[in-house]
């Protein structure tokens, strides 16, 4: 498929463009699980469509979805919007945070590429924060700012359902839109330079 490149989108009237598979995929949002995570999402969207921030989505998400434990994993250098982030989470949550540092495992062990040759440098540990998290039995694991790859590995690690909050973006303020939305950096990536 290639929704991306259909300028009708009659789906959102509901065309059925995959026929073969809509009844599998109706079958698996009839898990008590899925279910309610759809019917909590599309409540939030039709309740607070354009009223609420990603944030005020989630704590509101996170209470109707009856969680009590909310994880973190966050990249050190966002470790200030982790711990914002926990503060006002705190206020409704039992809140756990895990810094992709945990471990001090040494970029050494697997010889892994070092931002500066010959000094010591801990590599990011997504596994290990996701396991510490399974490990107290968060009900939500929240991703600050994980590298790419890091995101990945920790969302195929974490037990608990996972959302972002924060996309890291270094050259962009974490703003990962910014992009497609500026003309400079999408004529670059568009020449592919």
């Amino acid at each position: 498929m290639k929704c991306s490149q259909c300028n009708k989108k009659l789906c959102y009237t509901g065309k059925d463009c995959k026929k073969d598979i809509t009844q599998k995929i109706i079958e698996e949002y009839k898990k008590e699980e899925n279910l309610k995570i759809a019917e909590v999402s599309a409540y939030i969207e039709a309740t607070y469509y354009m009223k609420k921030t990603r944030l005020e989505e989630i704590i509101e998400f996170c209470k109707l979805m009856e969680y009590k434990k909310i994880g973190i994993a966050f990249c050190i250098g966002l470790e200030n919007e982790a711990k914002i982030l926990a503060k006002i989470l705190s206020k409704h949550f039992e809140v756990y945070s895990v810094c992709c540092k945990v471990c001090g495992i040494d970029k050494d062990v697997f010889k892994f590429k070092k931002i500066n040759k010959g000094e010591k440098e801990a590599m990011c540990n997504p596994i290990g924060q996701a396991e510490i998290l399974n490990e107290i039995g968060t009900d939500l694991n929240i991703i600050v700012g994980l590298c790419i790859g890091h995101d990945i590995l920790f969302q195929k690690y974490s037990k608990a359902p996972t959302t972002t909050f924060i996309v890291k973006d270094r050259v962009l303020s974490h703003n990962t839109a910014g992009a497609i939305y500026t003309k400079y950096y999408l004529k670059k990536l568009l020449e592919g330079k």
